[in-house]
C-alpha cells in the first residue's frame, strides 16, 4: 500500500512567503501542573535562561550582522494537559517570566499542531487546518524489509511507528519453518556501532480517535517555526496580537493558535530554531530529529525559503533537520 500524498501547496495555489527572522529560540518548557504548583521552579528556570537567551542573541549577530532578528517563544501543553484553565496557566507562566526579565515574544499552543484553527482580528474563522495530517502524509517510511514484505508487520504510514534503521527480525510462522540467526536492528548510515530508535507517531483510540505523539507534535513545532508548512498555498498560522489588557478565555480552544505577546516582535517563524529544554526531553527531541529526518517537504516551499536566505546571505541546509538546534538545560 504507496503512502498517501498531501498536496497542500504548488499545485494548488500560489505559495504565500513568510517573513523570517534569522532565529527563533524556544525559551524552556514546563508541564502545567509544575506552572500551577511549582511556579518557584519555573522562575528559576527562567531566571537561568535570561543570560543563555542572551548569549545566542549576540551569537547570531557576530553571524548575522547587527541587524540581526531573533524572536523568543514558549509552546504550552494544552494537547495533553487540558483540564487547567488558561487563566489558571498563563497569568503565573508570564508572571514568571517577567519576574524573572525573560522576554517571551510568541505563546503557541501545542494542540495546533494537531489541528490549526484560522484566526481573523481575533476571532476564529472557517475551519481548522489538518496540520498533524498533512505532515504525517509527508512521511517517508524506511525501506521495506523481510518483515514488510511477508506481512508480518504492517508499513509505517498504517501502524505509526518510525525508527532509524532496520528493526529486528522477530518470530513468525515463516521463521519458525525456516530458522534463520537473529538479526538485531541497525541504523542506517551507522558508523562501527548501531544507536537505533523506534518512534511511535499515533495511536488510534477506536471512537475517541487518533492521539498523536509528543515527538511528532514537536516535530510539527519545528516545521512551524522553520515556515515550512502551508495549506492550500496559505500559512498554517498566522500570529495574532494578544494586548496584556485581554482577559484569558475559559477554554483553550478559543485562543489562536500563536499569540504574539510583543508587538515589536522579530517575525515568529526563522531561518533556524534553538529550543532550551530541561534534559528530561532529551529522548523527545531525538526522536523529533528522526522524524524530520523521514520528512519530504513541499519542494516548492522549500525552494522559497532557500531563496529568500540567499537574498539576506544565509545559508539554508538542505535537510530540514540541520536548522534545528538543542540546549539541553540541567534541572528537572
Amino acid at each position: 500500500m504507496s503512502s498517501p500524498i498531501y498536496r497542500e501547496a504548488s499545485e494548488e495555489a500560489d505559495i504565500t512567503p513568510l517573513p523570517m527572522a534569522h532565529l527563533s529560540i524556544e525559551v524552556c518548557h514546563f508541564r502545567h501542573e509544575e506552572i500551577v504548583d511549582d511556579t518557584d521552579l519555573v522562575r528559576a528556570q527562567f531566571r537561568r535562561a535570561v543570560p543563555l537567551v542572551a548569549a545566542f542573541i549576540e551569537s547570531a549577530r557576530v553571524e548575522f550582522g547587527p541587524q540581526t532578528r531573533v524572536s523568543t517563544c514558549y509552546l504550552t501543553d494544552d494537547y495533553f494537559q487540558p483540564r487547567f484553565t488558561p487563566a489558571k496557566v498563563l497569568d503565573r507562566l508570564l508572571g514568571a517570566a517577567d519576574e524573572a526579565g525573560l522576554r517571551i515574544d510568541y505563546l503557541a499552543r501545542e494542540s495546533a499542531c494537531h489541528r490549526a484553527p484560522r484566526f481573523a482580528d481575533g476571532v476564529a474563522v472557517g475551519e481548522p487546518v489538518p496540520v498533524a495530517e498533512m505532515v504525517s502524509a509527508r512521511l517517508i517510511a524506511q525501506p521495506e524489509d523481510e518483515e514488510v514484505a511477508t506481512g508480518g508487520r504492517p508499513p509505517t504510514t498504517e501502524f505509526g511507528w518510525l525508527c532509524n534503521g532496520r528493526r529486528e527480525q522477530n518470530g513468525s510462522a515463516r521463521a519458525a519453518m525456516h530458522p534463520q540467526p537473529y538479526r538485531p536492528p541497525q541504523e542506517y548510515g551507522r558508523g562501527e556501532h548501531s544507536i537505533f530508535l523506534d518512534v511511535e507517531l499515533w495511536h488510534d483510540r477506536d471512537e475517541a480517535g487518533r492521539r498523536w505523539s509528543c515527538p511528532f507534535l514537536a516535530a510539527v513545532w519545528q516545521l512551524l517555526r522553520l515556515g515550512m508548512l502551508r495549506y492550500h498555498g496559505a500559512p498554517v498560522v498566522d500570529p495574532q496580537l494578544w494586548t496584556p489588557d485581554r482577559e484569558w478565555p475559559e477554554r483553550w480552544q478559543d485562543l489562536p493558535p500563536v499569540m504574539r505577546l510583543n508587538a515589536d516582535a522579530a517575525p515568529f517563524t526563522a531561518y533556524r530554531t534553538l529550543s532550551m529544554l530541561p534534559k528530561r526531553y532529551l529522548l523527545i527531541e531525538s526522536a523529533v530529529r528522526v522524524i524530520l529526518d523521514h520528512l519530504a517537504p513541499d519542494d516548492d516551499v522549500a525552494a522559497q525559503v532557500a531563496a529568500q536566505g540567499l537574498a539576506e546571505r544565509v545559508p539554508i541546509p538542505a535537510k530540514v533537520v540541520e536548522r534545528v538546534g538543542h540546549l539541553l538545560l540541567d534541572g528537572s
